[in-house]
């Protein structure tokens, strides 16, 4: 048995920002397991600009980005195995994995960090009528074949989705004299970023059809075309309102889904909306000593944000090792009216933060109304938004003076209201 103690599962931008924070926070004992035969996760196919404005205050590349992190990495001199593919965690902290130069291995913990990022929704999860033929794939296996693998999917191009990869797609094929019919939402609004929507379909003028979907898929052996149709308030097909795209490929872009089989294995709490764990203030599950952070906990928008929230889980890893404190009392945080889900999701009423950071999403586009938060039935916090989409995370800070409010109490409501 290897003895460690702190193991961070994930090489990507939360673990190796989660390991650089426990390092700077007094530990040293650290170990990254990364499934892949590289550092930096989904970032090293992200060739496209748009990242680092909030960390490091210049627009960089994916690769980019995670060099800097990397980098900070190797220079503390921390360990990590990569080709190493973790098979079980259990509750008491023991991690199994296996690697080519290891073999199968038991590392025993004082506190693990699941940072293990989040997979790609895919065909047979919206049940998708037509043809089981070949030119169908999720955006990311599409943007790994072109910006890793140099291999081009497709020529004609309808997209199924508007989230960010979705929408980052269309303009990658685009520029790689792909012809992109079409992208295809089935709500009203787009999943992705404003800024995306703009840069990467508006600039473009690809058609961005919203409340419609794919209903049949045609082709033998290859996709020939696909047969769209507007759907009506309840998301069902109007049939009568059906078109048929030739095409060659289509590009699913219909969600994100945290990797927490591992989280589930050790008996963590895993909240039902997020698909990620239930947290407290430090990032730490249901299980003493086991923590998340980044896309497995809840899917950003911004890796700028995943690395600030995983610097924050590597800190209190950091000094739950050296403390072993653990808290059992805590005032629960509830998303109502509006908001589909806060994290973290229960303060600890010893919570001693100075500032308090809560990360939320809105389950549909509202506009002029107040972001609310209430300490029983006293509101603490408010907002003015002229306008807040499922697609942009919001954030709301608390200062000291409203986190003594709220650990009083038992419940504390996070809320839209209308001005």
């Amino acid at each position: 048995m290897i003895e460690k103690n702190l193991v961070i599962i994930g090489g990507g931008p939360a673990g190796l920002a989660a390991a650089k924070s426990a390092y700077d926070n007094g530990e040293r004992d650290i170990l990254i397991l990364e499934r892949e035969n590289v550092l930096g996760g989904i970032l090293n196919q992200c060739i496209h600009n748009g990242f680092g404005l909030h960390t490091f205050k210049e627009e960089l590349t994916g690769p980019e980005y995670a060099k800097r992190y990397i980098d900070e990495v190797i220079k503390r001199g921390i360990e990590y195995k990569l080709e190493t593919t973790v098979l079980k965690v259990s509750n008491d902290k023991v991690v199994t994995a296996v690697n080519e130069s290891d073999g199968l291995m038991k590392i025993q913990a004082k506190a693990v960090i699941f940072a293990c990022g989040c997979r790609e929704r895919p065909r047979g999860g919206i049940n998708v009528a037509g043809s089981r033929c070949a030119g169908i794939f999720s955006a990311g296996t599409a943007q790994k074949l072109i910006n890793i693998d140099g291999y081009m999917p497709g020529k004609e191009v309808v997209i199924l989705g508007s989230g960010d990869i979705g929408l980052i797609m269309a303009r990658r094929m685009t520029f790689e004299g792909a012809k992109v019919k079409a992208v295809v939402e089935l709500m009203p609004f787009s999943s992705g970023l404003n800024r995306n929507i703009v840069q990467c379909v508006k600039d473009f003028d690809i058609p961005l059809l919203f409340s419609h979907t794919v209903v049949d898929i045609k082709g033998e052996g290859r996709v020939s075309s696909v047969v769209i149709a507007e759907v009506d308030s309840k998301l069902q097909p109007i049939m009568s309102t059906a078109q048929e795209i030739p095409c060659d490929t289509l590009l699913l872009s219909i969600g994100l889904i945290p990797q927490n089989e591992l989280a589930v294995g050790a008996q963590v709490s895993v909240s039902p909306i997020t698909n990620g764990a239930v947290v407290d203030e430090n990032m730490m599950t249901s299980v003493d000593g086991i923590f998340e952070c980044g896309n497995v906990l809840h899917v950003h928008d911004l890796v700028d944000f995943v690395s600030k929230e995983s610097e924050d889980a590597g800190k209190s890893a950091a000094e739950y090792i050296k403390s072993g404190k653990v808290v059992r009392d805590y005032v629960q945080v509830v998303g109502m009216d509006g908001v589909r889900y806060v994290v973290p999701q229960r303060i600890s009423k010893t919570c001693a933060l100075d500032k308090l950071q809560l990360k939320m999403r809105v389950g549909n586009v509202h506009k002029n109304v107040r972001l609310v938060v209430m300490a029983g039935d006293e509101e603490i916090y408010s907002k003015k938004k002229q306008i807040v989409t499922p697609g942009e995370m919001e954030t709301v800070i608390l200062n000291r003076e409203q986190i003594e409010k709220v650990i009083k109490g038992e419940q504390m409501i996070v809320a839209l209201k209308g001005e």
